[in-house]
């Protein structure tokens, strides 16, 4: 008895002195060797993870990524060229909430290491000339500033000059308050630029992703010759509560999802994003223009 007594003090001994799995897996996760999914609570290796364009291996969870790896993801190697990298935003109003915006402005700069929460460039996708604007969710939730809309103007310009497809990838929360009526003034210059590229008879393709909202759906994410949208991702205009409040019902568990507005006729393809390069490049092929 006294010999199990003293192997049970052993092992209890070693449960305290060890590190559960849990907390090796909290580290692990932490150390970025692991990533968990916030849909599934399926842990995958992030190298894996990478490999498979940050999309759940488990439930198809589409996580969301920097504007920089959807160029990565789009774009071929090497093939990428920058456009206006360096239009910085200013505070024309000296607007504050609880923090000036310039201040925020600086705070997301620092953390994302972006400019603003737009890249634009041409590249080539499968080999394809390609304008690509990107819009990134982390800095300031993908709004829409001056300085995004500049940057997604002169991008479709380009392409309208250059005779090529533009392809814009929307997730935002929409106009930018911090900018008033410069926000909004971005939605009627991107439309009336896509206009142009239209009428030039050149393709227009936007993806929409998780989330797309307020000013940027009741604009130019709607505009596109082929909309296309990844799996799952909140598309919307005003919030559902507003939506339920005001018309006083219960909305379907579907609502403002890109497989309900597929259903409805507003987008045409649902894509997964690691189909999406390969998807773009076809409709490209098929729509190119003989001079």
């Amino acid at each position: 008895m006294p010999q199990i007594q003293s192997l049970f003090d052993w092992f209890a001994d070693r449960q305290r002195t060890s590190p559960s799995i849990q907390q090796q897996q909290e580290r692990e996760i932490a150390d970025g060797l692991w990533t968990k999914c916030e849909k599934c609570n399926a842990i995958a290796y992030t190298k894996e993870l990478t490999a498979n364009q940050m999309v759940c291996l488990e439930c198809s969870h589409h996580k969301r990524v920097s504007g920089r790896e959807r160029i990565d993801q789009l774009i071929d190697a090497d093939t990428w060229t920058p456009l206006d990298e360096n239009l910085y935003p200013t505070d024309p109003l000296k607007f504050r909430d609880v923090k000036a915006y310039s201040d925020r402005l600086r705070d997301f700069q620092h953390k994302t290491g972006a400019i603003d929460a737009a890249l634009t460039g041409v590249g080539k996708i499968d080999g394809l000339p390609l304008a690509l604007g990107v819009m990134d969710f982390q800095f300031m939730a993908g709004s829409m500033g001056s300085v995004v809309g500049e940057k997604l103007t002169r991008a479709i310009e380009y392409a309208t000059a250059h005779r090529m497809t533009v392809s814009i990838v929307c997730a935002s929360g929409g106009a930018r308050m911090q900018e008033g009526m410069l926000s909004l003034m971005q939605m009627a210059k991107i439309s009336g630029a896509l206009e142009r590229h239209r009428e030039a008879r050149l393709l227009y393709l936007p993806i929409l992703t998780n989330p797309t909202t307020g000013g940027v759906i009741a604009s130019f994410a709607m505009l596109g010759d082929i909309i296309l949208a990844e799996p799952k991702a909140t598309i919307a205009f005003a919030g559902r509560r507003v939506i339920e409040q005001t018309l006083r019902e219960k909305l379907p568990d579907d609502f403002q999802t890109s497989e309900y507005y597929f259903n409805k006729g507003f987008i045409d393809k649902i894509v997964p994003r690691t189909q999406l390069k390969q998807t773009v490049a076809q409709l490209i092929r098929l729509h190119q223009v003989r001079d």
